[in-house]
């Protein structure tokens, strides 16, 4: 009789897949750790009894001496328990955005690549429900708004993360029970206990603060990002609305701004400056607020460059968001005379 934390994982894998079709694939994210093979052991476990098929992919981040190593230990634990097939990927790390952002780029783009490739209906990510807190206090010391605070869905898109309502301990302890029965240990990844990086900093300090503030703020944390993402949704369907009914040729006209919420007026106009082509994530709290100030604090200003190449003006009664022009160059004098 398998554990209450094994039950609980394969629950929970279970419950992320119901739609997923008879002899469709699905690929488990599999790091070697012990998040990643517990989830790999449920998948295993569940997927042949509902029909879908379930294989696994390891990113190789190519950042350690022994990854290649590590990787191909991995998929073999991954084969063990029951999956298949198992791929290796390597993917090459940049530097854009910190180490951190780099290696999770590079990653999520080799899975991307590799559920193209292989056809997968959905590919399983191992975030716990302390992965979860973790996200959402980094945010919060970043001053984030509802959707990034909102941190990780359960579901988006290709990506599925089934065990975002489980403790790590309870994911750790199935992954325990499954390694047990083919004779291996999950790997321990030595960035994990790198001061450097940011996530590593926040997991330790999350054991001072369940001394001061109590053992349920993890899930306390969790919940708040669910909240707040049932909030953001809302919101952000009600921005949709009012640019689909309002906004035109990339203009919109400011009494039905004015009329809006900020927190709508807010997102209607970044909706409208990633429409122009502006790239999301270069788009600051900074420049949006300089932007709404156009609508709730009118004195007459100038255009407002965004990163992009975009430019947001006023003018007639109307708000523009459109290429900015190139910049105007003083004309050439001919020296003077003697």
């Amino acid at each position: 009789m398998a554990e209450r934390s094994t039950l609980a994982v394969r629950d929970a894998v279970r419950r992320a897949l119901a739609d997923i079709g008879p002899g469709e694939l699905v690929l488990v994210a599999c790091s070697g750790g012990a998040d990643s093979l517990a989830l790999g052991a449920a998948a295993a476990f569940v997927g042949p009894r509902a029909g879908w098929r379930a294989g696994g992919v390891v990113v190789d981040h190519q950042l350690q001496p022994d990854s290649a190593e590590v990787a191909r230990w991995a998929a073999g634990v991954c084969g063990a328990l029951g999956l298949g097939p198992v791929t290796v990927r390597p993917v090459r790390v940049g530097s854009a955005g910190g180490p951190e952002a780099a290696a999770r780029e590079a990653r999520y783009d080799g899975l991307l690549a590799e559920a193209q490739a292989s056809g997968a209906a959905a590919v399983l990510l191992g975030h716990t429900l302390d992965d979860q807190a973790e996200t959402v206090l980094l945010r919060l010391a970043r001053g984030s708004g509802a959707r990034s605070l909102a941190a990780m869905a359960p579901r988006s898109g290709l990506w599925r993360r089934p065990l975002l309502e489980l403790p790590r301990a309870v994911v750790h302890a199935s992954a325990r029970e499954a390694l047990a029965s083919v004779g291996e240990a999950p790997w321990v990844d030595p960035h994990n206990a790198d001061a450097r990086f940011a996530r590593v900093r926040v997991r330790e300090s999350m054991g001072t603060l369940a001394r001061a503030l109590g053992p349920g703020i993890a899930g306390g944390l969790s919940r708040s990002a669910s909240l707040l993402r049932d909030d953001a949704d809302a919101l952000d369907a009600w921005a949709q609305r009012e640019m689909d009914e309002h906004a035109s040729g990339g203009r919109i006209a400011v009494p039905a701004l004015a009329a809006l919420p900020r927190a709508v007026r807010t997102r209607v106009l970044r909706r409208m400056c990633i429409a122009a082509g502006a790239l999301a994530g270069d788009l600051t709290h900074d420049h949006v607020a300089t932007v709404e100030r156009l609508v709730s604090e009118w004195s007459g200003q100038g255009p407002t460059s965004l990163p992009g190449g975009i430019a947001v003006s006023r003018s007639a009664g109307w708000v523009s968001v459109g290429p900015a022009p190139p910049r105007l160059r003083a004309p050439d004098v001919p020296p003077t005379q003697e």
